[in-house]
């Protein structure tokens, strides 16, 4: 074993993105999606819907792809936790949930533009975390929402903002009609319409790539008008379990949401990975290494090299690379895929790579 003190030019840092699509087997867009019959029929499916890749109730190998949630700032869509305390429900919750999250300030509503700087109801998509890794990759958003014979495709702005907006949850964009971070026009919003007797306005929602959210604008998907909307017709009935999340994903005939009877290849999302690398770069010069301290090498007696070949021309086999601390404490072990001749007439560059 031989000991050499590594230079500062002998260290690299290296940092690669990742990209790819978020859902399980790589597929993208996803190409099934399913629910658990067990939880829409439960409590939590009337506010809150985990979406498959295949289907739980028979394949034991299913995964949870994103889940969609339904938030409501009055707690409309959903019953009261207690009968005497008005407001208070499951889709009031949610509502606090991501208001806390993305903005840290539990009295700040949504807002999707400046016209209308509140929102009392959005859906929410939020992608399994196993899916997305470390972020979603903008731009990367194509989501396709189905009403009867209405279609919008939704993506994020990303490519077509010169500044990017931030939040307490990172990277904030809007959520526009069009495609692969590009809006189709600039008419995306729903300026002067009213739903509800609301007037809505905006985007269609916001796209959070650091928390893997997508927060959609429900008022405006309920609109019909010349630059989108879908008639989703949310219902925000109170105190009253109307399963916005199952009418977002479809309705019993699948004509609406997400689904159109068998699903039609409308989610494609990407993640987006950054893997930091360090390369040691380990050198054996033509006069390093070439000896050996293997005691067989060596008369027991006499303490005599036994082979003159082993003087005159010594001969070594690299197979291991550690690497040590200040305090010759093993840290690091690597492992050549087979032993690397080394003599005089020989030098050898070993790279090697710490990902972390």
């Amino acid at each position: 074993m031989s000991f050499k003190t590594l230079d500062p030019q002998d260290f690299l840092v290296s940092a690669d993105s990742i990209t790819a699509p978020c859902w399980t087997n790589y597929s993208n867009p996803i190409t099934s999606l399913y629910t658990s019959s067990v939880q829409v029929a439960g409590t939590s499916g009337n506010y809150y819907l985990n979406v498959y890749n295949a289907d739980p109730s028979t394949d034991t190998s299913s995964e949870i792809q994103f889940n969609i949630a339904y938030g409501n700032i009055n707690g409309s869509g959903s019953l009261l936790y207690d009968a005497g305390i008005n407001g208070l429900s499951p889709s009031r919750t949610i509502y606090g949930q991501f208001r806390n999250l993305i903005y840290g300030d539990e009295n700040t509503q949504f807002s999707f533009s400046s016209v209308t700087p509140s929102q009392q109801d959005f859906y929410s998509i939020t992608i399994d975390r196993a899916r997305f890794k470390e972020s979603l990759f903008p731009g990367s958003l194509n989501l396709t929402l189905y009403s009867a014979s209405k279609t919008i495709t939704l993506t994020d702005n990303s490519l077509d903002t010169t500044t990017i907006t931030y939040c307490d949850a990172g990277r904030v964009f809007q959520i526009v009609s069009g495609s692969n971070g590009t809006a189709v026009s600039t008419a995306n919003s729903a300026l002067g319409a009213v739903s509800n007797g609301m007037t809505i306005s905006g985007s269609y929602g916001l796209f959070l790539p650091d928390i893997g959210t997508i927060i959609l604008n429900a008022p405006a998907l309920d609109l019909v008008h010349a630059s989108g909307g879908i008639a989703l017709n949310t219902l925000r009935t109170s105190n009253t379990n109307v399963a916005n999340p199952v009418r977002l994903y479809s309705t019993g005939s699948g004509t609406r949401g997400l689904t159109t009877g068998s699903f039609s290849s409308s989610f494609s999302l990407n993640s987006n990975e950054t893997i930091t690398s360090d390369f040691v770069f380990c050198r054996a010069r033509n006069a390093e290494f070439n000896y050996t301290e293997n005691p067989s090498f060596i008369s027991g007696s006499t303490g005599a090299v036994l082979y003159d070949l082993f003087i005159n021309s010594p001969t070594t086999y690299i197979t291991t690379v550690g690497m040590y601390n200040d305090s010759n404490e093993l840290l690091a072990v690597a492992k050549l895929s087979k032993p690397l001749k080394k003599d005089f007439t020989k030098e050898a560059l070993i790279r090697v790579k710490l990902d972390f």
